[in-house]
């Protein structure tokens, strides 16, 4: 389908763009949710009258966006959840809990700007893209983690998996060093006694 774009669609192009889409992605996202029309005559007609002013609606909303954006760019999001020993959490993080996390801190955020790609199933420090216009997107971090303590640990830029394995892999006991050549206290006292056998032996032949 031919449809004319009213604003900027990523990888499709800008204002007044005619593009051709797949009927589904025109029918069920682009036209409802008016960020295109179909590309006949009357509509394009209907763009070219009113394109001025939809340029200038849509270079207002892009200065509001970075304004808010300004705000919202580098907000830290911290997310305690159990997990298991490997970090693997029982459930995941997604959407809705990344836009209660910014609710919180008086972000006022709709789950359809949030793009995450797939939920996020390990604790640790995650990138999360915030598209709030078209032409603007902010990133914010979401800190999974399974205490306050851990996620100030994460915070600091430290791996909390990373550090728990190598402190399991560490030995546990004290392992007196020998030193080149020294014989073993337990063989030292042994010694002589297989020494003195050696010689009884060699005078009995």
């Amino acid at each position: 389908m031919d449809i004319i774009l009213l604003e900027r669609v990523e990888k499709l192009g800008g204002i007044g763009d005619v593009v051709s889409v797949k009927d589904g992605y025109a029918r069920n996202y682009l036209l409802p949710n008016k960020k295109a029309l179909r590309a006949n005559e009357a509509n394009k007609k209907v763009f070219e009258a009113n394109r001025e002013r939809l340029e200038q609606e849509n270079a207002n909303r892009r200065v509001d966006a970075e304004k808010l954006g300004e705000k919202i760019a580098g907000a830290e999001i911290v997310l305690i959840r159990s997990s298991s020993n490997s970090g693997q959490l029982y459930g995941s993080v997604n959407v809705r809990d990344i836009v209660a996390g910014l609710a919180e801190q008086g972000h006022d955020i709709d789950k359809r700007q949030v793009i995450m790609g797939s939920p996020i199933k390990t604790i640790g420090m995650f990138d999360v893209t915030v598209s709030l216009h078209p032409e603007v997107q902010v990133t914010v971090k979401a800190n999974v983690a399974r205490s306050p303590d851990e996620a100030e640990q994460q915070a600091q830029g430290i791996d909390v998996i990373a550090a728990m394995f190598e402190e399991e892999a560490a030995p546990t006991g004290f392992i007196e060093a020998i030193e080149p050549g020294e014989i073993p206290a337990d063989l030292a006292t042994d010694a002589p006694e297989a020494a003195a056998e050696g010689e009884e032996d060699d005078n009995a032949a």
